[in-house]
């Protein structure tokens, strides 16, 4: 990444187990479960008969998708290799599932671009089966992120140090272009605990430039409740707001 971009050593704080080890997966995939939620709702929501309403909602699944792809990759070519290089034999089953995803999103997608050609009359049934679709697509990437966090990190846990595992983490997102972390931040920092919130942010204090700390802050700040605000802000040092209370 760019000079100005997080210092991505600080965030491994959003990836330790209650076992105090290095969860290579753990902080994207509550972005990703989040994001795969979120976007399945609207596209649920979207009324076929409102323009702008369905153009919202397929503007956001080929957003999500964009991103599931690209997360493929960065497995692919930085967590499967580490497993294979110690662990043989074990990213075989993931691997093949994420030909099979790449195969699926190719369909999601052009799905959601037919469907904007279509007349209004026409969208009711294009958009009812394109969120069937894409809810199995989440059914299926929920279950395939649960063998992630649970098979892989095993065999990881037992192959490799932290530190090497926090090096291969750093090798991924050096890689990552700005506007894709700045969406994956988007989907994640307010769906980490506190701890793990607060410590991402404290490393972003001290490796990002402040307009975009501060940025940033304000965002988490606007999706955060009141209770969760505050200890994130009483972690960070800042000046108490009317109506923080004590974490």
């Amino acid at each position: 990444m760019q000079s100005h971009a997080i210092e991505m050593n600080h965030l491994a704080a959003a990836a330790r187990t209650g076992l105090g080890r290095f969860n290579l997966y753990a902080g994207i995939h509550k972005a990703l479960r989040a994001f795969m939620a979120d976007t399945l709702i609207a596209v649920g929501r979207a009324d076929p008969t409102d323009d702008a309403d369905v153009k919202h909602a397929m503007a956001r699944v080929e957003e999500l998708l964009a991103l599931c792809a690209s997360h493929v990759a960065h497995e692919n070519e930085f967590a499967h290799p580490a497993l294979d290089a110690r662990c043989p034999g074990v990213s075989q089953p993931v691997a093949e599932d994420h030909e099979a995803h790449l195969r699926h999103i190719a369909h999601l997608g052009d799905a959601a671009r037919t469907l904007l050609t279509l007349e209004a009359g026409e969208r009711e049934s294009a958009l009812q089966a394109l969120y069937l679709a894409l809810a199995l697509f989440v059914a299926d990437n929920f279950q395939h992120m649960h063998v992630e966090e649970t098979v892989h990190n095993t065999a990881l846990w037992a192959a490799y140090t932290d530190a090497e595992l926090i090096a291969v983490h750093d090798a991924l997102l050096a890689t990552v272009p700005p506007p894709e972390m700045m969406l994956v931040m988007r989907w994640m920092l307010p769906q980490l605990n506190a701890p793990e919130r607060l410590g991402v942010m404290q490393g972003m204090r001290a490796g990002a430039p402040a307009p975009v700390f501060e940025g940033l802050l304000t965002g988490v700040k606007g999706q955060l409740n009141v209770r969760e605000w505050a200890k994130l802000a009483y972690g960070l040092g800042l000046s108490p707001e009317p109506g923080l209370v004590e974490g």
